[in-house]
């Protein structure tokens, strides 16, 4: 698959199939993330690997029961390194890039399994201190989003998007 056509492709699933996702498979959408643009390269961002179920249910309870989380076989959790993100851009690092290198992080990994016939959902809406607690992370990382994979149980129909005239604006807006 070409990059327009994953593009094209990715579409958010929330029912997953009960089938593992091979560990190539995995190691390639990792690389992805690790090869993700960040600011100044600092790459201030973690990504906490899920298997587990009683894991799974709590990022499910976290993220106001969104059972499908729990559906697909291996779910990522993208986390802003406030440290990282500050060590050289100070505030502005900690508070805002940290937060966009890993929401990249994220987008890679979702082109990376639509590319490899694998489905995702971005799961943006959860309380960040319950997943925090879930997933056994510090005060000075923030959860992003949450990123089930597997294969979908179906694919669904494509959504419309705005026209590229409604969205490009020339010069001043």
């Amino acid at each position: 698959m070409d990059f327009f056509e994953t593009v094209q492709s990715r579409h958010s699933v929330r029912d997953y199939l009960p089938r593992e996702v091979e560990e190539e498979k995995l190691t390639k959408i990792l690389t992805a993330v690790n090869n993700a643009p960040s600011a100044g390269n600092l790459q201030s961002y973690d990504v906490v690997l899920v298997k587990d179920e009683a894991t799974k249910s709590a990022l499910a309870a976290a993220a106001f029961g969104q059972r499908f989380i729990v559906q697909a076989p291996v779910v990522l959790v993208f986390c802003a390194n406030r440290i990282r993100g500050g060590s050289k851009y100070k505030e502005r690092g900690a508070d805002l890039y940290a937060v966009q290198d890993a929401t990249i992080a994220a987008a890679y990994c979702q082109l990376a399994a639509t590319a490899q016939e694998l489905s995702t959902c971005w799961v943006g809406a959860f309380n960040p201190d319950t997943v925090a607690e879930a997933i056994g992370i510090t005060t000075s990382i923030t959860p992003v989003a949450i990123i089930p994979i597997g294969y979908a149980f179906q694919q669904p129909s494509p959504t419309p998007r705005r026209a590229l005239s409604d969205l490009v604006h020339e010069g001043n807006y």
